[in-house]
């Protein structure tokens, strides 16, 4: 049986992409409180079901698919820019193919302008019209209105007309910013991209006995299996070294490890990475918010996909990624590994040196660069203690010393000296576990 909660969500996913929902009515028509029913709709918004919108309220939309993941609906372009909506509210969810920016004559500005795009132009009231006509939504920036006529077309078209205070520049720079960011997100690997489904995998019941244990093994050859109960929820996990020395006719839930570490779809597969080597665990179930039972990941599968991630070409750029592509290999002596990196004004703090965030990136990649040399495999950083950092200038070029001062089977301790102009201008230790490939 569905929790009322589970009822509102399902209510929600039934909608019609469009379909303007709010507490109050979510609340009367499913017989539900008005608290019960703004969390649903908190976590519809948290999944990609619905979008608030100030001053227009809650619409239900498209949930993104992870191909489409770069392109924006028209309800975020309104959050990024801060716009206003003067018409077309009811097209707020749809999805917008590119943007024109109307700055030529009208005849060339509409040979640009097509269906689902989104025309960025100031205060020109033909242009919003045709525009509208051709089946393409209207950004107006300077804070500029426009007249009935349009607002009318728009909302007879269902074609957002927006109004935002920014100039055209600063629009198509922040509407060009969410685009990358969304990129970045895009490149992130979760679990929900490499999981097992649950009807591709084994596991037991708390009412099964040993025997069963016994027999899955046989048929798989692996000795981990997560353990359910009566409502699919995950409650344990069972090994060879929970059934071994145990009579066949013993019960599962009487052997099982209780309360097993879980990971949801939407976990990023670092973390899941992370956990699993720290916590020295071959397998993870996979569960949904409610704790059932979704598939489970292996840690086979996901130092693989880590394995694979790294060797990806990346769109959308972050810090690490920066650091990475200015990071070279400069060594001469076989004896000692140096790398060096030139300084860029995107590694640089307020006051234009090198900031602290970036160079503990810097640090780990020097250690990371280190370990890979030595066919030692990749790591996951303990800690990491900065004993001191000079100011870094722009446009600089440092040189790292990166020196094992000690390693096991598991885990290692590096030792990192950072040099300009042969002065040393910083120094870190980094403690990490090893990941062997």
């Amino acid at each position: 049986m569905a929790t009322k909660h589970e009822q509102i969500l399902a209510f929600i996913e039934s909608l019609k992409v469009g379909n303007k929902i709010s507490v109050r009515q979510i609340a009367k028509e499913l017989h539900v409180s008005e608290g019960t029913a703004y969390r649903a709709i908190k976590e519809a918004e948290n999944k990609g079901l619905v979008s608030t919108i100030e001053r227009v309220g809650t619409i239900r939309i498209e949930k993104k698919q992870k191909e489409n993941f770069e392109n924006l609906t028209f309800a975020e372009i309104v959050s990024i820019v801060d716009g206003q909506v003067l018409g077309g509210r009811e097209g707020l969810y749809k999805t917008l193919n590119k943007f024109v920016i109307g700055a030529m004559k009208l005849d060339a500005m509409m040979r640009y302008t097509e269906k689902d795009s989104l025309l960025i132009v100031g205060n020109r009231t033909e242009a919003h019209q045709l525009a509208l006509q051709e089946g393409a939504a209207v950004l107006i920036t300077g804070g500029f209105d426009t007249d009935d006529a349009s607002k009318r077309i728009a909302d007879d078209k269902k074609l957002p007309i927006i109004s935002t205070s920014y100039d055209t520049f600063t629009v198509a720079a922040m509407i060009n910013r969410a685009i990358y960011d969304q990129l970045i997100k895009k490149e992130i690997v979760l679990v929900g991209d490499i999981y097992t489904k649950e009807e591709d995998t084994y596991y037991l019941h708390i009412k099964d006995h040993v025997t069963k244990w016994h027999e899955w093994e046989e048929e798989t050859t692996h000795s981990r299996y997560p353990v359910v109960d009566d409502r699919n929820k995950v409650v344990g996990i069972v090994t060879s070294k929970d059934v071994i020395g145990k009579r066949d006719d013993v019960l599962i839930e009487k052997v099982m490890t209780k309360n097993p570490l879980t990971v949801m779809k939407e976990t990023s597969l670092a973390y899941a990475a992370h956990m699993m080597v720290w916590e020295g665990i071959e397998i993870m179930p996979v569960v949904d918010q409610h704790h059932q039972l979704e598939g489970l990941i292996s840690r086979q599968d996901v130092l693989k996909a880590l394995q694979h991630i790294q060797k990806q070409p990346q769109v959308g750029e972050t810090i690490d990624d920066i650091v990475s592509n200015y990071f070279e290999h400069a060594s001469t002596d076989s004896n000692q590994a140096t790398f060096e990196a030139e300084i860029t004004p995107q590694m640089t703090n307020q006051l234009g040196t090198l900031s602290n965030g970036v160079f503990v990136s810097f640090v780990i990649e020097a250690a990371s660069s280190l370990l890979r040399q030595q066919k030692k495999g990749d790591l996951v950083v303990e800690n990491i203690t900065v004993y001191f950092i000079k100011p870094i200038q722009l446009e600089t070029k440092v040189v790292f010393h990166p020196k094992i001062i000690d390693i096991g089977r598991k885990s290692a301790k590096i030792d990192v000296e950072v040099y300009h102009e042969r002065k040393m201008v910083g120094k870190a230790m980094l403690m990490a576990q090893l990941i062997d490939r």
